[in-house]
Formats: C-alpha cells, sequence, structure tokens
C-alpha cells in the first residue's frame, strides 16, 4: 500500500488495515526481542490507529518527507514509537532493513523517537505531556504561512495527568485551531495502575469540551469507527480544536498482556515468544473477553 501524496482519505479496505496492524504488533515483538524488552501493551493498544491514520488517512508523501503541507504527526506517548518505526519503513522513509539494530549503538532507532535522525518522525518526543503544546505550535505555524495542513497529537490517557496538557488544551481553544487534532489511546492503564486509581480522567469528553474542544468518543479497536471518526473532523482554519477518545484496551492482541500491568515494559523470550507471535498471527481475541475483564461494553 503506498500513501497517496497531498491526498487524505486512501481506499484501502479494512481487510488491509487489519494486516497492518498485524504487522505493527509483530514488528513490536521483533524489534523488543532485538532490544531485550520492550512497550508492548502501549503498542498494541494504538495498533489500529496507527494503521488507519498512515495507511488511510494522514497526507504525506515519504519521497519528501520534509513537504511543507504534509500533515504533521505528534507521538506524545513516545514509547510507543517501536510500533511507528516499521510504519515508516513499510511506507518507503527509510529501508526497513535499519530496524534491524533497533537501539543498538549507533542506530537512529532508540526507544524514543528523535525527529533529528528519523525521517517522517515531527517531534522527538519522550517525557509525558508536552506533545500537545508542541502540536499547538505547529497549528500556529500553519496560521502563520497560510497552509491548510492538519496536526495530529496522539496522547497516552495517562499523560493527561499533567498539567500542561490542560494548558496546551487551553490555549488550543483561545487561539481557535480547528487544525489541531488530539487522539487520547483511552487503554485504561499507566505504568502506576489503572488512570481512574492513579488520576481519574473521566469525563475525558466533558472534560476538554469544557475547554472548548469539539469531540467525538469511539471503540479504538474498530476501522470503521476509527474511519468514521476521522471522516468527521473540519478542515484547518478558525475554530474549535478537535479531539478523539478512542477506548481501547492494553495489550490488544495478547491475551496474557490485556490489562495487564506486568507488560507496559517487558521482555517475551522463549516459548512465551513464540506463542505470543502465534497469537497474533491467528487473529485477535474476541472483544468480549476483554470487556468482562474491564467491566466495560463495547463502545
Amino acid at each position: 500500500m503506498n500513501v497517496v501524496a497531498g491526498k487524505r482519505g486512501h481506499n484501502v479496505s479494512r481487510a488491509q488495515l487489519a494486516d497492518r496492524a498485524m504487522f505493527v504488533r509483530l514488528e513490536t515483538l521483533r524489534l523488543a526481542r532485538i532490544c531485550g524488552a520492550g512497550h508492548y501493551s502501549s503498542t498494541f493498544s494504538a495498533a489500529e490507529l496507527f494503521a488507519a491514520l498512515y495507511y488511510a488517512h494522514l497526507r504525506l508523501d515519504p519521497k519528501d518527507p520534509d513537504w511543507p503541507d504534509r500533515d504533521r504527526f505528534v507521538l506524545s506517548k513516545g514509547h510507543a514509537a517501536i510500533g511507528l518505526y516499521p510504519i515508516l519503513a513499510d511506507l518507503g522513509y527509510y529501508p526497513a532493513s535499519k530496524l534491524d539494530n533497533y537501539t543498538k549503538l549507533g542506530s537512529d532507532f532508540g526507544d524514543h523517537p528523535n525527529m533529528k535522525h528519523i525521517p517522517g518522525i515531527d517531534f522527538s518526543s519522550g517525557s509525558l505531556g508536552h506533545g500537545l503544546s508542541i502540536a499547538v505550535g505547529m497549528a500556529l505555524a500553519a496560521r502563520a504561512q497560510k497552509r491548510s495542513y492538519r496536526v495530529y497529537c496522539m496522547l497516552g490517557d495517562g499523560e493527561l495527568a499533567e498539567g500542561q496538557i490542560w494548558e496546551a488544551a487551553m490555549a488550543a481553544s483561545h487561539f481557535k485551531l480547528q487544525g489541531l487534532v488530539a487522539i487520547v489511546d483511552r487503554n485504561q492503564l499507566c505504568i502506576d495502575g489503572q488512570t481512574e486509581a492513579v488520576m481519574g480522567i473521566e469525563p475525558i469528553e466533558q472534560r476538554f469540551a469544557a475547554f472548548g474542544w469539539a469531540t467525538q468518543r469511539i471503540d479504538g479497536h474498530d476501522f470503521d469507527a476509527i474511519l468514521g471518526a476521522l471522516g468527521k473532523l473540519a478542515p484547518a482554519g478558525a475554530g474549535q480544536p478537535q479531539l478523539i477518545v478512542a477506548d481501547t484496551i492494553k495489550g490488544r492482541g495478547v491475551k496474557r498482556m490485556e490489562l495487564s500491568l506486568q507488560w507496559h515494559v517487558a521482555n517475551l523470550a522463549g516459548q512465551d515468544y513464540d506463542e505470543a507471535e502465534a497469537e497474533i498471527r491467528a487473529g485477535l481475541q474476541p472483544r468480549e473477553t476483554s470487556e468482562k475483564k474491564s467491566g466495560k461494553a463495547a463502545r
């Protein structure tokens, strides 16, 4: 699949997107094995979001990574970069072989993304809570330069406890940055536990709406829901900044990882690795299993 430069809404089937989400999970396993550990569960929760954005929605040109009119993507939850690197290679930003030395001495590819070394990366994210502020600046730059690109910022739900997020949310509304789109990967867990126990963030939509944002809430593993929400976004211009809350499952795709704190950063080896790979290749488990664990109904 090739991204069409200058165009949003690429014609990609749901089956192709599901295949690319599986690819993200399998590559995450492979790269984590090279490294000796990895952020499996935080990446697995975002796999469908990554696939939908990069293969079916964002306006990009892999042949010209610095194209001024490209959409910008800020991965504020930078620890999930292990799942984004393979997509960028797949799209042609750089040879896939470059990932074979992931995190090794001399590699450009670290645990968090480096915009100075990796084509297709728009921000060197790492410290949580900074991404939305950077995205606000990018959206303001688009206005100053009279360009029509959108700026997309993927946030982890745990980082919503950072005060800087809400300063940025207030600024985005004040400056009427309709070209700014925040996507919250609402996977229910942060490194310290359940987000609602550590620092309650619900109701997310109402809180952002109170700051002047237009909001949607979707099932973040359902491609119809994801593409439907992306298709409803207003064009860049003066108006409300836009939020998509994507309800996801941390560790989605490998049963032992789903909604488990043990897999935020961990290492799969031996038979455990083989079993996880086989499970991903066989297809995702029915939603019912994880919904019963979380006590939530499907959205």
